[in-house]
């Protein structure tokens, strides 16, 4: 049985009537200029096929027409062909100079959106690498209170009577001193937990008020 069922779009239909009628429409390479009042001859022999509608016919042939490969084709000395490649009649002038401002307008708008579509992009690339760009500046303030706890501060030694469990004490670490609280004296080592929650046992000699 025979597929009737109907094309979809405007670039089905083309191929159909390409398919049906190849001296006159062609998919590939320069197109022929058609015969005027092709319309009507495409839809008196195709008005019993049940696959197109002259609705279809109609959209279909003015994308023909107002395609890249077509305004070429319409040239001087180029000849209009009817549906079965048949000679139908040259080019006026009129016609050909219409073609020639069409394809100029239609190459300058496709210009023109691809531009823009490029302009798009670049302004979209810079909007993602802007936060990139920031990401190093959120470490700053933790490395500057690195750099404050790390600053030497000025301590003396404990005396006996202020090593005493929950007193504040600093913890002389060699190249600065920790703020740490005492939670354990076992004779001369002295436990204590820093401000970071981190615990260790340390000499009392170690620490300084």
């Amino acid at each position: 049985m025979e597929n009737t069922e109907k094309l979809k779009n405007s670039k089905e239909v083309i191929a159909y009537i390409a398919e049906c009628f190849p001296k006159c429409f062609t998919l590939e390479g320069e197109a022929k200029p058609l015969k005027i009042g092709i319309f009507q001859d495409l839809a008196d022999r195709l008005s019993d096929d049940p696959k197109v509608s002259k609705t279809q016919l109609r959209a279909a042939l003015r994308q023909y027409t107002s395609s890249w490969r077509y305004l070429h084709g319409v040239k001087p000395g180029a000849v209009r062909v009817d549906l079965d490649g048949n000679p139908a009649g040259e080019l006026d002038e009129e016609h050909v100079e219409h073609a020639k401002t069409a394809l100029a307008e239609s190459k300058s708008k496709v210009q023109a959106r691809r531009k823009e579509q490029a302009q798009k992009a670049r302004e979209e690339g810079k909007a993602k690498a802007k936060p990139a760009a920031k990401k190093p500046q959120g470490r700053r303030p933790q490395q500057n209170k690195l750099q404050k706890a790390s600053k030497p501060v000025e301590t003396r030694a404990l005396t006996a009577d202020e090593v005493k469990v929950g007193n504040q004490v600093n913890v002389n670490m060699g190249k600065g001193n920790m703020a740490a609280t005492i939670v354990e004296i076992n004779k001369e080592d002295v436990r204590v937990q820093l401000s970071n929650g981190l615990q260790m046992v340390v000499k009392a000699e170690h620490l300084r008020a």
